[in-house]
């Protein structure tokens, strides 16, 4: 479906509205914006049979994997408009005013909370269609917290975009929530001007390292610069001890090649590097493991980008084809048709020598499998890595490696895994779907689990202010009824 660009006078008009919709929803009640998340929540759900089939033809995922995504994506609205009432997220601190504070000097009456960061303009991923698109988890953070969305839509999906924006905006009208509180840009000449209105207060994006760098760099060279909480891109390394290898090499084998060819290799968490003791079975058992069949990527976009990246990693001396799926490697090599799934081989001495190139992400179906001789050599390599999404480790509890290696690899990634896969990521209250650049351009923030409504908020605080004036998170008497700082103790309602 070819789709029109927002004009840039549209563009301007959509940011006016969105302005105007953040100041009425930052005053709106807790309770209201939990009904019109859940509201969303519910919409979504009926019309999933309306959304599915256009979700399919557009990105040629699978209808229960859509199907899947787009329960995620109503459960994740639900989960935030339960979190609402409960206030924690406010973080609301009341320091009383104190003559005889020892700083030597009285203290005032301080208050403090988080409040609405204002606009926010959402880019949306292309390889979730539901859960990282329209209403994903951005949005419904970027709402929970009090603020107006505006949505760049994904040229990929571009149908499916326009057509679940209309499922919300009739469920957020229906719920009473203001005119303007969520809107959808197309076009990347409008999504940059959107970025650089002075109306939009913070902005999301999931995507490549390229364009996402490239949004930060606007976002931060503004007038006034703005939050751009960027996910952009990992390897995902995983690490499999020696005694590992020994008690399931057939186990191993088998579980990671389902966590890289599952949705084709589309996920932002795909194991893309494995590292394996040299003369481990668990080589052999890759080499034995029957690869699923070509199937079509999302975009052209995305297939051009990993078949560029598949070709320079094949490229690299030293690097051999370890197993591949249906068709010949020639045939996969070839641009016609499908990507077929592929694993290659190196050494780790070959990693060493061209670490730019082979720890760079294939989004795609590939990995490349690492060998190494000396556990040691590991963590000279969690050393050198790059920021990431997330590292595993499968390994015994016991491993003496371990008590290195973790902790080195928790100042490289954001999750770090004993034993599980890294594809799947669970909405929860200690979810980190984040790291260090470049997995991220916020190394302090999540995009998935309840902590991601902090990315919408600001901290604020209150001196000498009367009562009646107050916020009601930071009344004396408490009218929400949530659990406060007060004086430094923790005060449950």
């Amino acid at each position: 479906m070819t789709m029109h660009d927002t004009s840039d006078d549209s563009v301007d008009q959509i940011i006016d509205r969105a302005v105007r919709a953040s100041e009425q929803w930052k005053r709106a009640g807790i309770d209201e914006r939990s009904r019109a998340l859940v509201a969303v929540a519910d919409a979504l759900d009926q019309h999933a049979d309306e959304l599915i089939p256009i979700a399919q033809r557009e990105t040629h995922l699978a209808e229960p994997r859509l199907r899947g995504e787009l329960r995620r994506t109503s459960f994740q609205l639900r989960m935030f408009a339960e979190m609402l009432p409960e206030g924690l997220w406010l973080d609301a601190r009341i320091d009383h005013a104190d003559a005889e504070w020892p700083m030597g000097a009285p203290r005032p009456d301080l208050r403090r909370q988080l409040e609405p960061i204002g606009a926010t303009l959402v880019f949306a991923a292309s390889n979730f269609p539901f859960a990282f698109s329209v209403a994903g988890g951005d949005t419904a953070s970027a709402l929970a917290a009090g603020n107006a969305v505006v949505l760049k839509a994904h040229h990929g999906h571009p149908e499916l975009s326009d057509a679940t924006a209309a499922v919300v905006i009739d469920a957020l009208a229906s719920a009473g929530a203001p005119e303007g509180l969520f809107q959808t840009i197309h076009g990347t000449e409008a999504g940059v001007r959107a970025l650089r209105a002075s109306g939009i207060k913070a902005a999301a994006f999931t995507g490549s390292v390229r364009g996402g760098r490239a949004l930060f760099d606007i976002a931060s060279s503004r007038p006034e610069p703005i939050p751009f909480y960027g996910e952009l891109g990992s390897t995902n390394p995983a690490f499999v001890t020696r005694r590992a290898a020994e008690r399931d090499a057939a186990g191993i084998a088998r579980d990671f090649v389902a966590s890289v060819t599952g949705s084709a290799g589309q996920l932002c968490t795909k194991p893309g590097v494995l590292f394996v003791p040299a003369g481990s079975s668990i080589v052999a058992e890759l080499e034995g493991q029957r690869l699923p069949a070509a199937s079509a990527l999302l975009n052209g976009g995305i297939e051009s980008g990993f078949r560029d990246s598949l070709a320079s990693t094949r490229g690299v001396a030293g690097v051999r084809t370890l197993s591949a799926g249906a068709r010949s490697e020639a045939d996969a090599d070839a641009d016609a048709g499908a990507p077929s799934p592929v694993l290659l081989e190196t050494s780790i001495a070959t990693l060493r020598d061209e670490m730019h190139t082979l720890m760079s992400e294939m989004f795609g179906p590939a990995a490349l499998v690492v060998t190494y001789d000396d556990e040691n050599e590991l963590l000279d390599i969690a050393d050198s890595l790059e920021g990431q999404l997330t590292a595993t480790i499968i390994g015994e509890d016991d491993d003496e490696i371990a008590v290195d290696l973790l902790p080195k690899l928790s100042e490289r990634a954001g999750r770090v895994l004993w034993n599980q896969w890294p594809t799947g990521v669970s909405v929860t209250w200690a979810q980190q779907h984040g790291g260090p650049y470049p997995a991220t351009t916020a190394v302090g923030s999540t995009s998935v689990g309840m902590a991601a409504i902090t990315r919408f908020l600001r901290p604020v605080a209150y001196q000498n202010v009367p009562e009646s004036l107050l916020p009601d998170a930071l009344k004396e008497a408490n009218p929400l009824g949530i659990a406060r700082r007060v004086d430094g103790i923790l005060i449950q309602p």
